[in-house]
């Protein structure tokens, strides 16, 4: 049986700014009356220290841009950064664009037509045959399913397939608001803009694609939104999502383990995605992991803060460059639904 395997990952980022630097030169400024003190301490207590942003406030304040305005950004932004990290990825997988039997792009912070998909594919020089999967609204989680339908592609077909995920939350700032919205404060505390691509092939060195699973808890999906407004995607999220994460986190991936005769103490690589601190403190407590069991997916938030879909991916290519890097992987993502995905890598040679 053919086996999907990564084998080259890519990033790109936007310019970095100092989260310190953000808060006293525009978000300080942002806020007003308690709104102020409340945003100060969620800042300080986000786990981030630095984060990129394609459209910094720091140079320019789109918080009043009306969407389509920002829509528009968005392609200007999002093409040389996706140009960028597909290009490393199949440089490092030693693969021409030419070869990409399915492309699949993930982003849920712009839309347009032609998309991403059809500009990349048409400036990279993709065959007219490739095909295309372009997943949206998806949020934090896409990577993960966009793993999966990369992986089914290439155990069906026997041909390469290529997966980015680019997000641009710093298109997204929403207005200042005489009214305390504690929801918007942490959105604009943790989020951050990267591209990041990954090639699977039939086989080779990398990190075998064993399963992709998910649960999604439908009662609770009100509990992370992303809303199109007049004013850019606002998101919602609520306090209770680590509450929703620690009921279902620890079944899901022991019933993914248990089902190719692994534990959670075989587990060397631990790709979590950070939604937050109090989120990574739910699965570290949930999965009994060691300390140093979420040092990548901790170090991805404090270095990148939290970028939506392609931020699982950042914390894998940092897990992958380790030495030595891990047998085992298992990657995990939470978004709109409530949903939790998993995936189990193993490092195939």
């Amino acid at each position: 049986m053919t086996v999907p395997v990564i084998a080259g990952v890519g990033t790109a980022h936007p310019p970095s700014a100092d989260q310190q630097e953000l808060w006293d030169k525009f978000f300080s400024r942002h806020y007003s009356g308690t709104t102020r003190a409340l945003a100060e301490r969620i800042f300080a207590n986000s786990g981030v220290t630095c984060r990129q942003a394609a459209v910094s406030p720091l140079i320019e304040d789109v918080s009043d841009w009306p969407t389509e305005r920002r829509m528009r950004r968005y392609q200007v932004e999002a093409l040389p950064l996706g140009k960028e990290a597909v290009g490393r990825a199949l440089t490092s997988a030693g693969l021409d664009a030419g070869d990409v039997g399915l492309f699949v792009v993930c982003s849920c912070t712009g839309y347009a037509t032609p998309g991403l998909d059809i500009l990349l594919a048409r400036d990279l020089g993709m065959s007219p045959t490739t095909q295309r999967m372009f997943v949206g609204h998806m949020g934090c989680y896409a990577a993960l399913p966009g793993l999966g339908a990369a992986s089914d592609f290439v155990v069906s077909r026997g041909r390469p397939a290529l997966l980015l995920c680019a997000e641009l939350t710093s298109l997204h700032l929403q207005p200042s608001s005489a009214r305390v919205d504690t929801q918007q404060i942490v959105s604009h505390a943790l989020f951050s803009d990267a591209a990041v691509a990954a090639v699977l092939l039939p086989g080779g060195r990398g990190y075998a694609v064993r399963e992709v699973t998910s649960v999604t808890d439908t009662s609770t999906a009100d509990h992370m939104t992303w809303d199109v407004t007049d004013t850019g995607f606002r998101m919602g999220l609520s306090p209770k999502v680590p509450q929703v994460l620690s009921t279902h986190v620890r079944g899901l991936v022991e019933d993914l383990l248990a089902r190719h005769g692994a534990t959670v103490s075989g587990v060397d690589g631990w790709a979590v995605h950070p939604g937050g601190p109090r989120i990574l403190n739910v699965v570290e407590r949930e999965l009994e992991l060691p300390p140093t069991g979420l040092a990548a997916s901790r170090a991805t938030l404090d270095e990148h803060g939290n970028c939506s879909s392609p931020t699982v991916l950042l914390i894998l290519d940092r897990l992958m460059r380790a030495a030595p890097s891990p047998r085992r992987v298992v990657m995990l993502a939470f978004g709109p639904g409530l949903t939790l995905y998993a995936v189990l890598l193993e490092r195939h040679i």
